[in-house]
């Protein structure tokens, strides 16, 4: 591995072979059922869109999988993401605290990508993965209905998984019915996931003394 430095100061290791899947479904009758989770989970749909609490959540589910692809986004390009009527983004919730979300797009022709998909750190590995992900393929069915209306309904679901991500990944998407639609192989820049940069749309610093300022004139 080399290690190369990255904005904000953030090492990045070149990993030299990292394998990708792309996995799919084509029907919502492919969709198995996994077990209940371990906590009852209710899951609301976020109808505010908010680039704080998206990078937010980044952070705090993917740390731990190397999701850095979103590093180098400024505020302006979370806030163009987010505010997109066609992405949906869940969040799950358990005895009042936050679980886990997910992030599906609705794309031209019925294609629908499943972004997103986690636990945060307190309920990883304790056999929820499973539910939160079904949970997430069958929002992606309802496209057009409860979730990106006007876009049509949902023809495919698809989504891709690394060898980056948590170690059940592949297995837990293969277990709720998506089948292997590619693969690719190749090295990767991953930037240290433990020092991600913060985008904010200014520098409290210098609005705080000029709103300051301007109270004292």
């Amino acid at each position: 591995m080399v290690d190369r430095p990255v904005r904000g100061g953030a090492a990045a290791q070149v990993i030299p072979a990292v394998t990708e899947w792309t996995m799919e479904m084509h029907d919502p009758g492919e969709l198995r059922p996994a077990p209940g989770p371990r906590v009852p989970m209710t899951f609301t749909l976020s109808r505010v869109p908010s680039p704080d609490v998206g990078r937010a959540l980044y952070a705090a589910v993917g740390a731990r999988v190397c999701w850095t692809d979103r590093f180098s986004w400024t505020y302006d390009d979370w806030r163009a993401w987010v505010e997109r009527p066609e992405l949906g983004v869940w969040l799950a919730l358990a005895e009042g605290t936050l679980a886990g979300f997910f992030e599906i797009e609705a794309q031209p022709g019925g294609h629908t990508e499943i972004h997103l998909v986690g636990l945060t750190p307190a309920f990883v590995g304790q056999g929820n993965g499973g539910h939160l992900v079904e949970q997430c393929v069958r929002r992606a069915w309802q496209r057009g209905d409860t979730w990106a209306e006007g876009t049509g309904p949902a023809r495919r679901v698809w989504l891709r998984t690394s060898t980056l991500d948590h170690p059940g990944a592949l297995a837990n998407y293969r277990r709720r019915g998506f089948t292997l639609a590619g693969e690719t192989t190749g090295p990767k820049s991953v930037p240290d996931p433990r020092v991600a940069p913060w985008p904010l749309p200014d520098d409290p610093r210098t609005t705080r003394r000029a709103a300051a300022q301007e109270l004292m004139s």
